[in-house]
């Protein structure tokens, strides 16, 4: 189990946990890492209905849950799906179900498998937007998504190290076959960024210290804005302390959040 993985988490022991599994071997690595600190922890997974194996992965994800003592909630994306755009509307739906879940349950956080290749690939996807600071930070560790905590305890832990321990442990997982379709920018850049370190010698954890600079700058800035802003607006301290920093953040963000 990776290190910083369990650093990371000792700031949450002791609190109720919702932890979004989606079968994917990110995931199933996370659930298992959470269980082996003795977290206390609900699964939540959403059944998208958008490919043939989600039952499957539903079930799968279900007797998962069932071998390893952990209680597990499945939601089904039952509405109108659009035509365009339904990667987002997917995200979208997902996270409105599981915070929706949270706030019923009265719990505070919820934990999610974006690892350090995700994180990369953001970082990536926004440079080619032209992001500024808080779009080049990429995906912080401690977020907010509709007043639940996001938990994101795998940004330093890379891709091939959840899979080497799910093949080592011998434990299953699923492929999402949207992974490998180079219609979306992201796989494009999950297929091509091998060319920055063989070509141009620029290596992931170049790219990593560069995000954590990033995200120390970005840090320094928000705590300089709370303090100003709180200072001249008062009450309406919330609502335009969110504006100026998105105008300052060079417009156009994207997380995988």
């Amino acid at each position: 189990m990776n290190q910083k993985f369990i650093d990371f988490m000792r700031n949450f022991y002791g609190k109720k946990l919702a932890v979004a599994v989606s079968g994917g071997v990110d995931s199933i690595a996370l659930l298992y890492w959470m269980v082996e600190i003795g977290a206390d922890i609900v699964c939540l997974h959403v059944n998208h209905g958008l490919r043939d194996a989600a039952t499957i992965e539903e079930n799968y994800v279900l007797e998962t849950c069932k071998k390893l003592s952990v209680p597990c909630q499945v939601f089904h994306w039952d509405a109108e799906k659009p035509t365009t755009g339904i990667e987002a509307a997917a995200r979208s739906a997902r996270y409105k179900m599981m915070t929706d879940f949270c706030h019923q349950n009265g719990i505070e956080y919820l934990v999610t498998a974006h690892q350090s290749d995700d994180q990369i690939e953001t970082f990536l996807m926004n440079l080619g937007r032209g992001s500024g600071v808080f779009g080049l930070s990429a995906m912080q560790n401690i977020s907010e998504r509709d007043g639940i905590k996001i938990l994101r305890p795998l940004l330093n832990v890379s891709r091939e190290e959840l899979k080497n321990y799910c093949d080592t442990k011998k434990i299953k997982y699923f492929t999402d076959e949207m992974n490998n379709d180079a219609r979306y920018t992201r796989v494009r850049i999950r297929q091509n960024r091998h060319l920055l370190h063989d070509a141009l010698g620029i290596s992931d954890e170049r790219i990593l210290l560069a995000i954590e600079n990033l995200n120390r700058a970005r840090k320094s800035i928000e705590s300089d804005v709370d303090k100003l802003v709180a200072d001249v607006m008062g009450n309406d301290f919330a609502m335009f302390r969110d504006s100026f920093l998105f105008d300052l953040s060079g417009g156009t963000v994207i997380n995988r959040v």
